[in-house]
């Protein structure tokens, strides 16, 4: 009965939000604290969300402070050149911006941490996004998958966490993996230049002169008519294609890059850039809690920056809105895996999947193993994947003469839907930040997920490696 609601309770959440009907926020609270009354267990629906909100906490404090240094290195001027030079490689060409995505979301994903490199991702492709009229449920789909791929990093977690689990060593676990991995890295640059000249099609594209000016007028190139299609999805408005103007509102798509904006600070751009170095050393060398760090670098960064109070107070204003809805989202999400796991539905859910597995499979229990961290990770937090089932996978496995190696390295296989699984926080900063619906985003990206995961899953079977 618990696994039946347990699916149940997923299912509904999953399709409400596809379907508008309810906010995640409002979903992720009401939907688990009704099905936790279904199972019997409403007297204790406190103690689940507390447990919950305590395991989340630390999370959501890094979120916050996270989005605010961040905000600041935003509003200085740090990534001013990082995002003149994508849009130079771009050149306005939807097909290059949506690559030119996918190539920076994986090469900020080399810190092991997805909040940021969606952060520095949507800051830096956003106001070319809105600026080209390009889907954003594009962005987020493509920045989600490659940074799922990259997830595996040693530093990243998935990989500490199966070699904690199974007691092996991470880099015997990853470093076999590179091939298959270059692989899936491959596949998504190969789906980002696909939905891109996809997008190609559907927008057209700008000059680059044009779209460096935000205040001027723009003319688009090519025969595609924003407005229809996928573009749709992300719930903007894209301009049109006719008329040869873009609307007055527009003007502010590139603000990132307006050179007169008060809070630039040139004179102290070296000293910004030796701190997020610093601070990203120090989250990879794990010297302080992530936590910790993002505190102690958010209040450097105000404090150097903007002297002033009132100027601190107005930065902390200016990112209020982004800092409380991704810390609401996930005291919201504590609700829901505070129930998954309170009521045992989590242990239930996984028994059950590892049970229908027939023992003819046996011997092919690292291909069971990949083909089911897709559902699994993507249903429940890494910490429960690779903590409560995994180890019974590279039980069952052992006893077939599966090595637990071939069985870790294959639990990695899943990692590109999970980063856009509802339980993952680094989610919420992403469509938050790019004011996309996790609905939208989940409808659009599940699919080009889930087959990303099947090419690494495939490469590691080709290549002996599982």
């Amino acid at each position: 009965m618990l696994t039946i609601l347990g699916f149940g309770m997923i299912a509904t959440f999953l399709v409400l939000i596809m379907l508008k009907k309810m906010s995640p926020i409002a979903a992720l609270v009401l939907i688990p604290a009704l099905f936790c009354v279904f199972v019997g267990k409403g007297a204790h629906l406190g103690d689940y969300v507390i447990k919950g909100v305590g395991s989340l906490a630390p999370t959501a404090a890094m979120l916050m402070f996270a989005i605010v240094y961040f905000g600041v290195m935003i509003d200085v001027g740090l990534f001013d050149p990082v995002v003149r030079g994508i849009l130079r490689f771009c050149k306005a060409d939807p097909m290059r911006v949506v690559v030119g995505t996918a190539l920076l979301a994986a090469i900020v994903s080399l810190d092991g941490d997805g909040s940021t490199t969606f952060m520095i991702t949507v800051s830096a492709m956003y106001p070319l996004y809105k600026r080209l009229g390009m889907s954003l449920v594009v962005m987020t789909g493509v920045a989600a998958i490659a940074n799922g791929v990259m997830n595996t990093l040693p530093w990243g977690g998935p990989t500490a966490r199966a070699a904690t689990a199974l007691k092996l060593d991470a880099s015997d676990i990853f470093v076999p993996m590179i091939p298959a991995l270059a692989v899936g890295l491959v596949a998504v640059l190969v789906l980002s230049y696909v939905l891109g000249m996809r997008e190609r099609r559907r927008v057209g594209y700008l000059s680059l002169d044009k779209v460096l000016e935000p205040e001027s007028e723009t003319v688009l190139v090519g025969a595609g008519v924003a407005g229809t299609g996928a573009g749709s999805a992300s719930g903007e408005t894209p301009r049109k294609a006719s008329g040869g103007g873009a609307d007055a509102s527009e003007g502010d798509d590139l603000q990132g890059l307006d050179s007169a904006r008060e809070t630039l600070r040139p004179k102290l751009y070296w000293f910004n850039a030796l701190l997020t170095v610093a601070l990203l050393t120090s989250m990879i060398m794990e010297w302080l809690p992530i936590p910790v760090l993002f505190l102690i670098g958010a209040a450097l960064a105000l404090t150097v920056n903007f002297p002033h109070i009132p100027d601190q107070k107005a930065r902390i204003a200016a990112h209020a809105d982004n800092v409380v809805n991704v810390s609401g989202m996930v005291f919201a999400a504590a609700v829901f895996t505070g129930v998954l796991n309170g009521t045992g539905m989590v242990k239930h859910m996984a028994d059950w999947l590892v049970g229908v597995v027939p023992d003819s499979m046996g011997s092919q229990m690292g291909l069971v193993t990949g083909v089911l961290s897709l559902p699994l990770t993507y249903f429940m937090s890494n910490d429960g994947f690779y903590f409560g089932v995994l180890p019974v996978l590279a039980e069952a496995g052992a006893a077939h003469g599966v090595s637990p190696l071939e069985i870790a390295r294959a639990s990695l296989a899943g990692q590109a839907l999970h980063m856009s699984s509802p339980l993952v926080p680094a989610v919420y900063v992403l469509v938050g930040m790019a004011k996309v619906e996790f609905g939208d985003h989940t409808r659009f990206t599940v699919k080009w997920a889930a087959l990303t995961c099947l090419v690494v899953l495939g490469s590691g079977i080709l290549f002996g490696i599982i």
